[in-house]
This record gives C-alpha cells, structure tokens and sequence, in this order.
C-alpha cells in the first residue's frame, strides 16, 4: 500500500518547496472540524472556536465534508492549471485567482471528491459530463445525508453559484480568523522552503525527500517516489514539475494529490517532534499482527515484568521451547522485544517504549 510519484525526466529545478497559504487554510479548518486528529492544536482551536461568528460557523458546517473527511484538491488549485508548472501564490487572493483558472469541470470533480464518483488517478468522463455518474454523485451524497446532497445538486445544476459560495467563505474565513494565523506561520513555512531548496540544490532530490519525511523513499533506478500510506494511487510528473508544500498545521496527515492531469503535490507536516522517526506501515502492520496472537499477548505479561530465558516462558506457560521460540521470534521481527546475553542464557524482555508508543503510532499511520 503505497502512492507512487513516477518522476523519470523530472529536472531539479522543476522541482519546486513552496508554502501555500489556501491549503494552509484547509488544515486550519480540518483541526477546527477535527480537534481530536491534531492534540497539539487544542488551544487554537478553542480560541479560534470561541470568537467564531455563529453565520460563519453555519457556514462551515455546510460544506465541512470538503476539508473534514478529505482535503479536497480545490485548496490546491495551483496543481490543476494547464502546463503542470505553477507555483503557489503567496496570499489567499493571489490562489482564488487560480482557482478561477480551472474549468468548470475541474471543479466540480474536485468538489465531489468525497463522493469517490469519478476516477482520481486515471482519466475519466467528468461528472458534468457524463448522466451516469452524474446519477452515481447524488447516489453516493445520499448516503452521506441531505447535507451532502443539497450541496452537491446545487453544484451539478449551477457550478458558478458555488464557486462564487466558495469565493466569499473562503475570505471571510481569512477576514475572521485565518489571516492571524497566517502571519504567525507563514515565516516557519518559508524558512522550512528555503532549508529544503538548500538541501535539493547541494545534496539531490534524495536527502530533501529524508528531511522532509521518513515515508518517502526514492528510487534512483525506477525514477520514482515511493510514499507510504495505507492507501494505492499512482501519478507522474511527466512534463510537469513536483511541488512540496509545507504545513504548519497538518501533522500527522501527509497528503499527495496524485489527481490525474494535474501536478503532483505532497503536502507535509513541519516542526513536529513526533515526525522523528515514524514507523511505515508494513512495520505497524507487523506488530499489531504480532500482539493480536493471544498466546503472545499472555507472553507479553510477563515480559513487561522482567526478562526471561525461553526456557522459563515454557515452564511458566506449559509449553515446549521450541513452540515459545517461534513465538518469540515473532516478537523479536516485529521490534517488540529486546535480548541480551548473560552467561550462556539469553534474556528476552518486551520494549515497552515501543509498545507504548503503538496507539499514536496507528492514528499516525491511518492519519497519514
């Protein structure tokens, strides 16, 4: 499970780090509609929360589905302009003016990304047009309630009302609270740019993808970025560029639009701590595995205690030595327990570090 960037022919200076402050402004939003997602961000949104206009609170709950279940690709309308090579504005009006640019069409399938109703990375008819999945959106709304869905008949029957319904919210959530916060971010955001830049124009495309996330990997032979996530999606930069945007606000989501026809985008998280070293998700995958054994888990009882040779687990657990070894080496592959030696007997003990840490490891994985 994995989202692949396939960059053969990409050329460094197409590749391009680069604050944005509309998608910044969906993370603000997504914390606001999700505080649980983003601990580290209670007290703004308590405070942003407690001086909301009620008319502009209704108003976000109308339409919260774009940024509370999906980061929709209309925060990024940079990525879908023609030539795959446009840049981020630096202010929230510069970007409406692009998202302005995109047709109709675009729009409208973006807007309707969390219908799932038309293909995301690979071409398709639009929902305009096309009667079948135009059938198929309002199917897939209905099931999402009726606030889905009168959002979604008002956007087939007049997509320019809703652009200009988007247009307005979108500054007055700037005029309300969003333009504060972004003179306090934007100059982490810009300095995070330039340190990547830095790192992309001395040490290659490999070490600024490290320093910008352990889940990204490349793959000098395939010519392609490897993104783990517990999700399947491919793109390519083609004759495009590849834009990395950072966010103040985003952590533990790192997000990829891979929408076909339009320029690949990571959106990663900056300035946490906890992005140290998070673990993939074939590791994560791994140790839960490993726990959900119940013989392990009784196991783990006792190793949390102290440790133990093999040969006391066989007694304690009535069972034979090689049966808990097999155990044990299950534990031991998924970096659940430490050994040492003492003398001729080895000594295992659970890593209750590791073990701790599983929870925010799980919400990172499926967050991200």
């Amino acid at each position: 499970m994995s989202v692949r960037i396939d960059i053969a022919g990409l050329r460094p200076e197409r590749v391009a780090f680069v604050p944005s402050p509309l998608a910044e402004l969906a993370m603000a939003l997504h914390a606001l509609a999700e505080p649980g997602h983003h601990p580290g961000l209670q007290g703004w949104v308590t405070g942003v929360t407690a001086r909301l206009d009620s008319h502009l609170a209704d108003r976000m709950c109308e339409a919260d589905f774009l940024w509370r279940t999906t980061f929709s690709d209309l925060f990024m309308p940079f990525a879908g302009i023609p030539g795959r090579s446009t840049l981020p504005g630096a202010t929230i009006a510069q970007e409406l003016d692009q998202l302005d640019k995109l047709t109709d069409e675009q729009f409208v399938d973006a807007a309707l990304e969390f219908t799932c109703a038309v293909p995301y990375s690979s071409y398709g008819p639009t929902v305009l047009s096309d009667p079948e999945l135009h059938r198929r959106a309002l199917e897939l709304a209905a099931s999402r309630g009726p606030q889905q869905v009168r959002f979604t008949e008002r956007l087939l029957a007049d997509p320019v009302r809703i652009r200009t319904w988007f247009r307005e919210f979108v500054e007055d959530c700037d005029a309300a609270f969003f333009a504060d916060t972004w003179s306090r971010l934007r100059h982490q955001l810009a300095a995070d740019a330039r340190h990547k830049t830095d790192l992309l124009r001395h040490k290659g495309l490999a070490e600024a993808l490290t320093a910008v996330s352990t889940a990204l990997t490349l793959d000098e032979d395939s010519a392609r970025i490897t993104v783990d996530k517990l999700g399947d999606g491919r793109t390519a930069t083609e004759d495009g560029g590849l834009l990395l945007v950072p966010t103040s606000l985003g952590w533990p989501h790192l997000s990829v639009l891979h929408r076909y026809g339009w320029q690949p985008t990571l959106h990663y998280p900056v300035g946490s701590p906890e992005l140290a070293s998070p673990s993939s998700v074939e590791q994560l995958a791994l140790r839960m595995t490993a726990l959900s054994h119940p013989v392990r888990m009784r196991l783990c009882r006792h190793l949390a205690r102290s440790a133990y040779t093999t040969s006391e687990l066989a007694q304690a657990h009535g069972m034979t030595a090689p049966e808990i070894s097999r155990h044990l080496s299950v534990l031991k592959k998924a970096g659940l327990i430490t050994t040492r030696r003492r003398g001729r007997y080895v000594l295992h003990q659970l890593d209750v570090t590791v073990v701790a840490r599983l929870g925010s490891d799980f919400l990172e994985g499926i967050l991200r």
